[in-house]
């Protein structure tokens, strides 16, 4: 009879710029090989379930919410936590904005809620509509980032403090100095 096949494998995740080998069982979640094994916490842990967003983060620069996502499926791939959102002491354009009009009051869903605001920037950018957007057409480009089109691009992160005003606002002044910048770079 064949040995039973393992069920862990050292993997490594290249997260926020530095690589991570560990071993981890098949069933980890992205979420707990980061907060368990990695000590990373600020990815918080809400419903476990997808369905709250407090654990999102960046895949290949998208976002994914971890607690759906295996470890192992994450091999390869960079990974951005909140704790690689800054450049070391200076803030994320995004960071600042929820610092600077409170997108936050408890602070728990404020890491999966910038992580999210970062990838609804750049999806924007990028042209992608939203289930609001009117003129989905190419040629049309981007909507304008309204607080309509930032309610629906952030709604699969909860706040349970009720900080939605402020967080819609802290995403638009940062997706104004996003698209600032890229007006600069362009130049």
């Amino acid at each position: 009879m064949a040995p039973a096949p393992s069920t862990y494998s050292a993997i490594t995740l290249n997260i926020n710029g530095e690589k991570y080998t560990l071993p981890v069982d098949h069933r980890t979640t992205l979420l707990d090989a980061l907060r368990e094994h990695l000590d990373l916490t600020g990815t918080k842990k809400g419903c476990d379930q997808g369905q709250c967003g407090a654990c999102t983060l960046l895949i290949d620069g998208r976002r994914a919410v971890s607690c759906l996502q295996l470890a192992v499926a994450a091999e390869g791939r960079d990974i951005t936590t909140i704790e690689g959102v800054a450049e070391g002491e200076q803030l994320h354009p995004v960071q600042q904005a929820f610092l600077d009009l409170d997108g936050y009051q408890c602070g728990y869903c404020t890491p999966g809620q910038i992580c999210s605001a970062l990838g609804v920037i750049e999806e924007h950018a990028a042209g992608w509509p939203s289930a609001v957007t009117d003129d989905v057409r190419p040629e049309a480009g981007p909507p304008p980032l309204s607080a309509e089109e930032i309610r629906e691009r952030m709604s699969g992160n909860l706040c349970r403090c009720g900080a939605y005003v402020s967080i819609v606002q802290a995403v638009a002044q940062a997706a104004e100095v996003h698209t600032a910048e890229a007006g600069e770079t362009a130049a």
